[in-house]
């Protein structure tokens, strides 16, 4: 395989230029470490290689091929090579001298063997035990360091039995066969080097982003497994999307890119509630701030029943008669009531009609002398304000503050100088609580002016809240009970209607609860009673 005439001078060249290219387009390290001794067997025309990883001073098997012998492990083939990683070095500390691998590493060196079993100097009786075992002949070696821009070896390219083209003879590998595989060991671990480098980058990007949600956790742990199972779930239902080969969704499809994207904007989707108070997050009753107050209401009434008690001794004294007891009892069971009623009033588990709300501010109207000896109010106007929330256990006020957080995500993402393959991350993430008929917020946009993937994380996030068990203020609902609101809102125009109905039919809401819920929530689900849901 010697003295290539000019046109197959020019055809291998030509080779190895398509060849650098395609490495260097190549953004999965298994199949990039698999292409790298695909092209250089095929380069040289060798029988079998092997791709080894150089780390913490030992070479790691990646990828193994013999053609003859039909061996095929490592890379995309999901058969592991089951040899150990070869040391730098020996029991006794010093350079490994007598394998070829760790010559070439050690000494920074090709080495070109024409024949194992007349080389001398290195121990080839694994290789004879192979070939023993086998009926193989190896033959001629080829071993060649791949470092990368620092100089650092970072793998080692080692080919097997060169064959000559016409006849197939095993021969052995000619200097344009080495000096052609040094190149493109070159080339590869430039590409190897970048995809190393790219992979780090997107780890640190990750942990960065994981930081964010473990700052949101530390700050209340009601929210930050939130921050994490909401991509679990938006990825779940974005694979189901992707899955359809009919409806509305047929056309809805993400490569590894966009999926990369989608899970980005999952993962950053409620980091502007880093900005969001504590106490609000945390707000389990009406009443709490940095503590409940009710505690602070109990003092009132037992103030008021004090109040009361020495009342019913003046009148006593006064040659009151049973009439005063009888006043004395009944008040102190109309305080009790109150006192009760105000606390239920405080969990926010109910609706607070007008009829109730008027009840709150009767007792607001009681009068009690403070802690200043001064008559007043028995209730503060915030604190009236506060027990005749309708709903849950926040003011409007503080509901804005926690909507706020998404206005927050909006312009912490939208000031990152996001790279062209995760461009729509702030969209994906701003967008989960807009609605199909634009009542969200905070642009009120409608599900036309959303994406998919938009549309996906909304749902993610709604379910998640619902099913959801550590939140200080609810319980989390059965599936059941979460499916049935979620088709609600399906109905309401809340949800993306296709979404929602592939959500169902591919049991997204079941492989969920399997891995994050607790046992009692998840409950025998009738599809056909969910309201909205399309089969």
């Amino acid at each position: 395989m010697t003295g290539l005439t000019p046109e197959e001078l020019l055809a291998r060249l030509e080779r190895l230029t398509a060849i650098g290219v395609s490495l260097s387009a190549e953004k999965d390290t298994p199949r990039l470490l698999e292409s790298i001794l695909l092209a250089a067997k095929e380069i040289t025309n060798a029988d079998g290689g092997t791709l080894y990883r150089v780390e913490d001073g030992r070479m790691r098997f990646e990828i193994m091929r013999t053609d003859s012998l039909g061996i095929a492990m490592g890379g995309t083939t999901g058969a592991a090579i089951p040899f150990p990683p070869i040391s730098l070095r020996g029991p006794d500390g010093q350079p490994n001298e007598h394998q070829v691998v760790a010559y070439a590493v050690n000494h920074d060196c090709t080495i070109n063997i024409a024949d194992a079993y007349e080389a001398e100097g290195f121990d080839f009786s694994g290789t004879r035990q192979f070939d023993q075992s086998t009926g193989y002949r190896s033959k001629s070696f080829l071993t060649i360091p791949m470092k990368n821009h620092e100089s650092e070896i970072i793998g080692v390219l080692q080919l097997l039995n060169a064959r000559e083209p016409a006849s197939g003879e095993i021969v052995p590998f000619s200097t344009e066969d080495q000096r052609f595989a040094e190149s493109l060991a070159s080339q590869a671990a430039i590409a190897l080097t970048n995809r190393q480098l790219i992979d780090q980058l997107e780890k640190l990007f990750e942990s960065f982003i994981k930081l964010i949600n473990i700052a949101i956790d530390e700050k209340s742990p009601y929210t930050g497994g939130h921050c994490e199972r909401v991509p679990v779930l938006t990825m779940l239902l974005a694979d189901a999307a992707d899955g359809a080969t009919e409806g509305p969704l047929k056309d809805f499809h993400l490569d590894a890119k966009g999926r990369y994207e989608l899970k980005i904007a999952a993962l950053l989707h409620d980091c502007g509630k880093v900005t969001t108070p504590v106490h609000v997050v945390d707000k389990a009753t009406k009443l709490q701030t940095l503590y409940d107050r009710i505690h602070e209401i109990d003092t009132r009434f037992e103030v008021l029943k004090r109040d009361a008690e020495i009342a019913l001794l003046r009148a006593r004294l006064a040659g009151a008669g049973e009439e005063a007891d009888q006043a004395f009892a009944e008040r102190l069971r109309q305080l009790d009531e109150d006192r009760d009623f105000l606390r239920r009033c405080n969990i926010g588990g109910e609706f607070m009609s007008p009829e109730l709300q008027a009840r709150v501010k009767a007792i607001a109207a009681y009068r009690w002398t403070n802690q200043n000896g001064e008559d007043s109010p028995f209730l503060s106007d915030a604190e009236v304000d506060n027990f005749n929330i309708a709903k849950g256990t926040l003011t409007d006020e503080e509901r804005e503050t926690i909507n706020y957080h998404i206005v927050a995500t909006i312009k912490m993402l939208e000031a990152l100088p996001w790279p062209k393959h995760l461009l729509h991350v702030p969209e994906f993430a701003g967008c989960h609580h807009e609605r199909m008929d634009g009542k969200g917020y905070p642009r009120g946009l409608t599900g036309a002016q959303m994406s998919v993937q938009a549309r996906t994380m909304a749902i993610a996030d709604i379910f998640e809240a619902l099913t959801a068990k550590d939140r200080p203020y609810k319980e989390g609902k059965k599936l059941s009970e979460a499916l049935t609101i979620l088709g609600r809102m399906k109905q309401d125009q809340h949800v993306d209607p296709d979404l929602f109905d592939a959500f169902v039919r591919h049991k997204v809401y079941l492989r969920y609860a399997q891995e994050f819920l607790d046992p009692r929530q998840v409950d025998e689900v009738d599809e056909a009673k969910i309201p909205g849901y399309t089969p």
